[in-house]
């Protein structure tokens, strides 16, 4: 037996040092649990937004010179379908919401229908707006407090409804917490079943749970210490806990199925140890590193919201990691052969090649162009509809139908036209005042435009209402006609024009994304397997089965199928970060079980020289792990499809449909099918490269 390398000689420290790392475990967890149960309150609830971008100026421009009428200014539609605004009682409630708007700290002035507000033709509809005294993510938190409030105004005749940007992201994210917790709720007992039946025995089912409650609490705390430095998206908190539980029972699964099979063949826990980590330590560290390198990639989008969501989910990465390669190693050194204590009546302990999967890889050795032909066009007949994806922003679809900016947002259209809840804001100079109100004016898509207003610094405000819905297609066009039009220093901006530059700002980065993913993890691949074949048909197939999952949520949720049965109404688009940030997640999961099923795989080659013996070995000894962390991740992942708002279910679809093809599809069919036709070349390495590459091996 050869030594131990790096990892395999910390298993052995670790396991030898229990209390050290259990000590340093627990001051971690108590230093960062301190902090973690405050990090929902100080997430921020806004930051959909391109960074740098032409909208984003006028938002800062109109906050300082225009009373903070900007994009992020709350609006209270207040509507009756009986009264008119010259009513008593409809003065009674505008004044009731005028005084509740006043009484808040983050609203800069308030301006009610008689004195330059909003007043619909008929008077059953009128607008008070409140100026924003602070930022986009605290005017987010002021609605989550105002909205309240402002409920306790209606009554049987009359509606009041706060809505805007900043209501319909606060309603947006509210829905999609109360997802989330629905989701979890339903996945946690699912899970917990899965794990007994995956690991065989209650004791070693926990494992995986201490790994996943230490990661996501020490991310939490350091969420919660980092909005003290920039602000971070509640969403951010929601895809860490999802990664902190689908990686620690990825990487408990592989080491603990490794133990096992150690401690069958020696009767040292900690030389079973050292054996696991030198083996499949090793892979989960390359597998940890492929999914921090894949969400990376999400930091060349240039907007907080996916900056900070990426960021979270790479912090419950590394924690989760370091724990898989400190305290678990430590644990099972501890523990031993406990690690089978309340074992299920039917598990055979220290079991490590399963002779099903072993089969299996055997069947697909003899014939594989028998499954792997129909599996690649089933791939590739799921991937043909991405050719037609459409792409938008979030319509006010995504919102439920009682939330109150929904309704506003409806009696805003209602009254005022489909385009007023999407006005726009060009800020000017007053020399081109009368040329961009004469552009705005002659537009098609321009259905009015209201008079300008003068700050006191020379610069001019003109707002104007487009004929069309936000979300439409028509209302880009009008966006980039009015870019092309307008004087040079006139800059457009408001709510939907923030949409759309996040929008373009997305889809200008999907292909960045995409190739620095892929290239990024081949690299590692090579490094890790140092053959460049097998890590190109890794890389190269984790594509197919992206393409073919993206494909299928082009049929849900922008042709509609199944939106009866899910219980959605379709935005005849998905959502457009799906294309960047889903990608992204659905490599990092799919390189997970590459690195799992190819390190098994280089492991026998390296022992045996064998091309049959490395595709066989490999698949009966990693078979079993793919399968039951897939198993798991399909379920945690289409619990969201049970959940209300439009964005849950589109990634529980996207991401519950790429797992279960990545692992019935690809990682156990295509895959080995394809290494079984490049034969002995599969693990070929040039001489050059051999010399330029690190010394990685497998085995032990």
């Amino acid at each position: 037996m050869k030594a131990a390398g790096p990892i395999g000689r910390l298993g052995r420290w670790t396991a030898t040092h229990f209390r050290v790392v259990l000590v340093a475990w627990l001051a971690l967890a108590l230093v960062m649990g301190f902090f973690a149960p405050r990090v929902e309150h100080a997430l921020s609830g806004a930051g959909w937004e391109a960074t740098g971008s032409e909208s984003l100026e006028v938002r800062k421009q109109v906050d300082e010179q225009f009373g903070g009428m900007s994009s992020s200014a709350l609006m209270v539609v207040i509507h009756s379908e009986t009264l008119k605004s010259n009513d008593p009682a409809f003065a009674v409630a505008i004044k009731g919401a005028a005084g509740t708007l006043a009484s808040s700290e983050d609203v800069s002035r308030v301006i009610t229908p008689d004195a330059g507000g909003w007043i619909s033709p008929d008077g059953s509809t009128v607008v008070v707006q409140g100026g924003a005294a602070a930022d986009s993510n605290q005017m987010v938190r002021a609605a989550d407090e105002l909205k309240v409030e402002l409920a306790a105004l209606d009554n049987e005749q009359i509606d009041v409804s706060l809505t805007g940007a900043s209501g319909m992201w606060s309603d947006f994210n509210q829905a999609n917490k109360e997802a989330m917790l629905k989701s979890e709720l339903i996945s946690w007992p699912v899970t917990l079943a899965i794990l007994v039946l995956a690991f065989g025995s209650l004791v070693a089912a926990g494992l995986p749970l201490m790994l996943t409650i230490l990661g996501l609490v020490a991310a939490a705390g350091t969420l919660y210490l980092g909005t003290s430095i920039a602000d971070i998206s509640i969403w951010a908190m929601n895809f860490a806990l999802m990664f902190a539980l689908a990686l620690g029972i990825d990487y408990a699964l592989f080491i603990v199925y490794r133990f096992r099979a150690a401690l069958s063949d020696t009767e040292d826990p900690v030389a079973a140890v050292e054996t696991s980590m030198e083996t499949a330590g090793k892979a989960v560290l390359f597998s940890g590193l492929t999914v921090l390198i894949s969400l990376s990639a999400v930091l060349l989008v240039p907007s907080p919201a996916f900056r900070s969501m990426a960021i979270g989910i790479m912090l419950s990465v590394i924690f989760v990691l370091a724990a898989s390669l400190t305290l678990l190693p430590a644990v099972l050194g501890r523990i031993g052969p406990k690690v089978n204590s309340l074992s299920l009546p039917w598990v055979r302990q220290g079991e490590h090649r399963s002779a099903r999967f072993a089969a299996w890889g055997e069947r697909l050795w003899k014939r594989p162009l028998l499954y792997g032909i129909p599996a690649f066009l089933v791939l590739v007949g799921l991937a043909l509809p991405i050719l037609n994806l459409d792409t938008g922003m979030p319509s006010i679809k995504v919102v439920p139908s009682s939330d109150q900016s929904r309704q506003g947002y409806e009696q805003l259209a209602g009254a005022f036209g489909p385009g007023a809840p999407g006005t726009v804001q060009v800020v000017t100079s007053g020399e081109l005042s009368a040329d961009t109100t004469a552009v705005l004016e002659s537009d098609p898509g321009i259905a009015r435009v209201v008079p300008a207003v003068e700050s006191g610094g020379g610069e001019v405000l003109i707002q104007a209402i487009p004929d069309d819905d936000p979300s439409t297609n028509e209302m880009a066009a009008t966006i980039e006609r009015l870019r092309s039009d307008l004087p040079a220093q006139s800059l457009l901006g408001g709510a939907s024009v923030e949409n759309f530059d996040l929008e373009n700002a997305l889809a200008g980065k999907t292909a960045l994304v995409i190739g620095v993913v892929l290239a990024l993890g081949f690299l590692l691949l090579l490094i890790a397997l140092r053959a460049p074949v097998v890590a190109a048909l890794g890389v190269l197939t984790n594509l197919l089965a992206a393409g073919a999952a993206f494909g299928v949520a082009k049929l849900i949720f922008q042709d509609g199928m199944l939106s009866g049965l899910l219980g959605f109404e379709s935005q005849g688009f998905l959502d457009a970060w799906a294309p960047v940030f889903f990608f992204a997640m659905i490599f990092a999961i799919s390189m997970d079980y590459s690195v799992f099923l190819l390190s098994s795989a280089k492991e026998h080659w390296e022992k045996s020289g064998d091309p049959k013996e490395a595709l066989i070995g490999g698949m009966a000894h990693s078979g079993r792990v793919i399968f039951a962390a897939a198993g798991v991740m399909v379920a945690v992942f289409f619990t969201f499809a049970l959940s209300g708002p439009l964005p849950p279910k589109e990634m529980g679809i996207i991401l519950g449909v790429a797992v279960l093809l990545d692992a019935a599809l690809v990682r156990l069919l295509l895959l080995p099918v394809l290494i079984r036709l490049a034969g002995r070349s599969a693990w070929w390495l040039p001489a050059w490269a051999d010399r330029i590459l690190p010394k990685v091996s497998f085995g032990h």
